[in-house]
């Protein structure tokens, strides 16, 4: 495998027929990438960060997950633009997710073994980097071979696959929450075998010819998207950190909100969270896809897009007031329908506002530094927020605030829908 500064030119845009396989694969790819992030994120790292650090889990547990997000933040357009410019028979995008693959399964593996912090927040570091190798060059799949009539469809197709991963890696990472080292390594098993998969089924195009000189400047030049220049890339990019940020801190203090904002203990805990995210999955399948269908019978994004989001402000008002198991299942099932819609139909509005060229691997990783920082930001803001408006040991004031702050920034995410003008 080489590389270089720039690769051989590909098509604008492939025809539609042949993509059948690929459909079902970025399906599986997705879902099962989203199963690692979701069961790891949401269920063992926190139990295991609350077995080392149970006097500050909270912050604890914020400063492991910014740590990681902060080192990553460059990762996928790295990745991606390193992708862009392989060369050789396995293609561009093949040997990038056969290395993450086999890594990974590495990393996930020693992490399951990690009794201290330093360690633990060592290994999630080089988990995280990893998973991002696989989903770059994953994700550029989408501009390289997918045509413009049938964004929509792959698009709402990823999102449901995401939406799919975090369910199950939630039940199944509960399901393993007294062996987390075995948790681990189910999630790495899963991550190798159907990556390897996919590759296998999705042959890449060799790219030959004599590569051009490599040049560091160049290289990190084009990694500045100017938002004079392109200010609908600059819109869809703030549009996705401010929704992120919304939607990710509830989702990372879930568990702990479960146990001190509405009461729960034990075994209830782990209940109540596979249930909320099965609710999750139900509403994101009636969300989802016939909005995905419309979006591409109309041509139109925005309105999909920004019609999700307000669903997902809304979904949080039931946990706001009233801080019971119920109120938390209403916000799961709203929680879907919107986060759902909106994921499967931002991936499509992405593609098409990216800056013109064949660099679709390190633009679409440079939009995923808009998921990369509020991933980072959002449990410290979470933390922060719980931190300031609890009243000593009673934390529902801090929760409350914490739903109300995710409420707000959601809805600055919908707003910035709105400038785009290349999407309808």
């Amino acid at each position: 495998m080489t590389t270089a500064s720039s690769p051989q030119a590909a098509p604008a845009r492939p025809r539609a027929a042949g993509t059948t396989t690929l459909l079902w694969s970025m399906l599986a790819g997705f879902t099962t990438l989203y199963i690692a992030y979701s069961g790891l994120l949401s269920v063992l790292l926190p139990i295991q960060v609350e077995a080392i650090a149970p006097d500050s889990k909270e912050s604890s547990l914020a400063m492991v997950t910014m740590t990681s997000s902060i080192v990553t933040l460059f990762v996928q357009p790295i990745a991606g633009a390193l992708s862009d410019r392989t060369r050789g028979r396995f293609g561009r995008r093949t040997p990038w997710m056969a290395l993450g693959a086999i890594a990974s399964t590495l990393a996930l593996l020693a992490i399951g073994q990690a009794t201290g912090l330093l360690w633990l927040t060592l290994l999630w570091v080089a988990v995280q980097v990893l998973l991002n190798v696989i989903q770059a060059p994953m994700t550029a799949i989408l501009a390289d071979r997918v045509p413009a009539e049938r964004l929509g469809m792959f698009s709402a197709f990823i999102g449901v696959g995401g939406q799919i991963g975090i369910t199950l890696g939630i039940v199944i990472g509960a399901r393993f929450a007294a062996n987390v080292d075995i948790g681990y390594a189910v999630f790495a098993a899963c991550v190798l075998v159907v990556t390897l998969a996919f590759v296998l089924l999705n042959k890449d195009t060799p790219v030959t010819g004599e590569p051009e000189p490599f040049a560091p400047g160049a290289f990190l030049k084009g990694f500045w998207v100017s938002p004079r220049k392109h200010p609908d890339f600059a819109w869809a990019f703030l549009a996705r950190v401010v929704f992120v940020l919304g939607f990710w801190g509830v989702l990372m203090y879930q568990r702990y909100a479960l146990t001190d904002y509405v009461g729960l203990d034990g075994a209830d805990v782990d209940r109540a969270q596979s249930l909320m995210a099965v609710l999750t999955l139900v509403g994101t399948f009636a969300g989802s896809l016939p909005a995905a269908r419309l979006s591409d019978r109309t041509g139109r994004r925005k309105i999909f897009v920004g019609g999700a989001a307000f669903v997902l402000a809304a979904s949080m008002v039931a946990p706001l007031i009233s801080p019971t198991t119920t109120a938390m299942y209403v916000y799961a099932l709203l929680a879907g329908i919107g986060f759902g819609t909106y994921m499967s139909l931002d991936m499509a509005l992405m593609t098409e506002v990216l800056p013109a060229g064949d660099s679709a691997g390190r633009d679409l990783g440079i939009l995923n530094i808009a998921t990369n920082v509020p991933q980072a930001l959002g449990p410290l803001v979470a933390a922060g927020i719980i931190g300031l408006f609890s009243d000593g040991a009673d934390k529902a004031p801090g929760y409350r605030a914490l739903f109300l702050f995710a409420i707000g920034v959601v809805f600055v995410g919908a707003l910035a829908i709105k400038p785009i003008k290349s999407v309808k």
